[in-house]
């Protein structure tokens, strides 16, 4: 059940440490996206910008991002797109869909960075990683922004 039918974007440097509900926060600086789930659990949803994971249309008014943000790590797994500012609420996956777009993931990273295998779910980042883990890296500790992105991308693709 999606609590938040549309979210107002808002272009930062950095996350604040507290995501407002109902905010789209988008960084080029760190190359992210973050939300509060719409489902209005409360949990905090960041979303890489890059070439195999997501990315956002800005038609100068209201965002778009693509493909659609499926919390499968959350109690909520909430599912949805957000087009246009708007959410649309998507079907549920089952565990085998999950893990099919998974896979599927991998091997586009692999395709896409030229290695032989796709990454091993302990370093394909936000799709396979719980996005607990992933917001720690993001959202906390002492390190300044720049450095906990940094981390944050070293891991995904050592």
């Amino acid at each position: 059940m999606i609590k938040h039918n549309s979210l107002q974007h808002v272009f930062v440097d950095s996350f604040p440490s507290k995501l407002e509900p109902g905010k789209l926060y988008v960084s080029f600086e760190y190359g992210s996206v973050a939300h509060c789930c719409c489902c209005g659990c409360g949990e905090e949803i960041i979303t890489p910008l890059t070439p195999t994971d997501w990315h956002i249309i800005y038609d100068g008014a209201t965002i778009s991002l693509h493909p659609s943000v499926g919390n499968w790590t959350l109690a909520c797994r909430s599912h949805y797109v957000i087009r246009k500012g708007e959410v649309v609420e998507a079907p549920a996956w089952s565990d085998q869909q999950v893990a099919a777009e998974r896979r599927r993931d991998g091997w586009a990273k692999a395709a896409y960075f030229g290695t032989t295998q796709p990454a091993s779910s302990s370093n394909m980042g936000i799709a396979v990683t719980p996005q607990k883990e992933a917001q720690q890296h993001l959202l906390s500790g002492n390190l300044g922004w720049k450095a906990r992105i940094r981390r944050f991308w070293k891991e995904i693709f050592r």
